[in-house]
């Protein structure tokens, strides 16, 4: 006969919603704040650190960050961030999710000081000390992703499971939105306070030398929200799914839940004994049973961050190739990211944070398929709709057309696979393998970042070198790039039908555990 579900994991699956659930999704969701904040508030500064760091006397345009250093400081936390997801995914499973959850956060808060007091003599020794530290940024960064998807998920209901898990991940749109702010109070208070002329009226005069603590105080602020719940997470009990099935201790994982739920659990250390043998990660079993869903989420998360990101970090230089952010020349250096940061705050506000909650509304009556379907055909679409007429857009009288146009492909990209890529890993895999198996799919995802950070700096590069920012090859330009891109989102669809709808589906129904544990009963009658 069939064994039915510990009573623990069947109270957490059919629990009203209740106040620990906001408390969780707070605790895990200050972490993506701090994630987002802490990796895109670097695209806000790059162009100033090139005008302190790499001015050249006599020069037409204001100094830029050489190519090889640009790379690095836009790319080295996403490198970090691959690393960290890998290490503390495979982590997660092996000590438990609460005990490596502090770990990232103080990884995080460290990490994002010393990031702002990069020192050293000269601009490489600053740059150097600047991406070391981003590095482990990212690295500490990388870990809250499985962690944070693993413990929601395990902590939801199956009713609203979704919402809850994509409302974690919402809390990088505000993350974005707040390191516009904060750069555009930022930077007003120090253009008030300390005026200059624009580059072109007087080159060395356009960049004060308290410049210098504009891009050091953007980075540090990153520590405050991680520092803030650093306490709370300490205090989150581990998740029932992992003390039960992983850690095999039915008595711990009754008691935490009861004192979460405010219900008698019971504990049931003959129905964990009972679950069936383990196979291993990677074994042939766990190809045959889960093989082509984790090639479908590292696969469309691969994709959908080679867009993502592309779009993200270098925003600034298509706002700029279009007109909508005037030529660096005709501003002084604090002014510039005054600019930059506000038409990054436009963009998120209007776009990126509405797309995150559009998913967390709907992802539970929709569907992940769904939604992750139409989010990559709307983002083709708009793609396309950007790159083959590129040259209509960038007339001064189609500008305000072509932010719109933008703004639609990173409202799909949050109302699309940008949230449900992180979602449908936390659901579909056995809670011995979920943290590693997320960490994978995440870290793929990291990997497209990568491509995407890397590769479109050098591919929008102006087909003409003449017109090609200074020390880079010439590129396919803005235009073709945007065709690459549409193209990627368009693997993106295909590949989506590798992955597996979860909605209203408890977790161990997802896994196969359910079934296991039936075929273990039905063994031992």
């Amino acid at each position: 006969m069939a064994r039915e579900q510990l009573q623990v994991l069947n109270a957490l699956d059919v629990a009203k919603t209740q106040w620990y659930h906001f408390t969780a999704i707070i605790i895990a969701g200050m972490g993506f704040f701090t994630d987002a904040y802490d990796l895109f508030c670097i695209s806000l500064v790059t162009k100033l650190l090139g005008r302190i760091y790499y001015h050249v006397d006599g020069a037409a345009k204001p100094g830029t960050l050489p190519p090889n250093v640009s790379a690095a400081v836009n790319g080295v936390a996403l490198c970090g961030t691959l690393a960290g997801q890998l290490f503390f995914g495979w982590l997660g499973d092996k000590m438990g999710r609460k005990r490596v959850y502090g770990m990232t956060l103080m990884l995080m808060v460290i990490c994002s000081v010393a990031s702002g007091l990069s020192f050293g003599s000269s601009p490489k020794a600053v740059m150097s000390t600047l991406c070391f530290f981003r590095f482990w940024l990212g690295f500490g960064i990388g870990g809250d992703y499985p962690l944070s998807a693993t413990i929601m998920s395990e902590y939801a209901n199956k009713k609203t499971r979704g919402a809850f898990i994509a409302a974690v991940f919402a809390m990088q749109g505000f993350g974005i939105l707040s390191g516009g702010l904060f750069a555009i109070i930022v930077s007003s208070a120090f253009k008030t306070k300390f005026s200059a002329p624009a580059y072109e009226v007087d080159a060395i005069a356009s960049t004060v030398p308290q410049a210098d603590y504009v891009w050091r105080i953007i980075l540090m602020v990153g520590a405050l929200p991680a520092a803030l719940t650093y306490y709370w997470r300490t205090k989150m009990p581990e998740t029932a799914r992992y003390t039960a099935l992983v850690a095999k201790n039915a008595k711990k994982a009754a008691s935490d839940m009861s004192k979460v739920l405010q219900v008698e659990i019971e504990a049931e250390p003959q129905k964990v004994e009972e679950v069936a043998k383990a196979y291993a990660l990677f074994s042939k079993e766990f190809v045959r049973r889960h093989g082509v869903h984790l090639f479908g989420t590292a696969s469309t998360w691969f994709l959908l961050d080679i867009a993502f990101y592309s779009q993200n970090l270098f925003q600034k230089d298509i706002f700029s190739a279009v007109g909508w952010i005037p030529p660096a020349k005709t501003m002084n250096a604090i002014e510039e990211v005054y600019k930059i940061a506000k038409a990054q705050s436009l963009i998120a506000l209007c776009s990126t944070v509405p797309g995150y909650w559009f998913t967390v509304a709907f992802i539970d009556r929709m569907g992940r398929f769904a939604i992750q379907l139409m989010g990559f055909f709307f983002m083709t679409v708009f793609m396309f709709a950007l790159a083959f007429p590129y040259d209509h857009w960038t007339r001064k009288d189609n500008r305000i057309g072509f932010v719109v146009m933008y703004s639609l492909t990173f409202f799909f990209a949050n109302f699309g696979p940008n949230a449900t890529t992180f979602v449908v890993p936390a659901e579909i895999f056995p809670a011995r393998f979920r943290s590693t198996c997320h960490g994978i799919s995440a870290a793929s995802g990291k990997a497209g970042a990568i491509v995407g950070a890397f590769g479109f700096l050098y591919l929008a590069q102006s087909k003409d070198k003449a017109k090609a920012d200074a020390g880079y090859p010439a590129g396919i330009g803005v235009k073709n790039a945007l065709l690459v891109l549409g193209g990627v989102n368009l693997l993106g669809l295909v590949f989506t039908f590798m992955v597996p709808e979860s909605k209203g589906k408890s977790l161990e129904e997802m896994s196969g555990e359910a079934e296991d544990n039936n075929e273990q009963a039905n063994a031992s009658v």
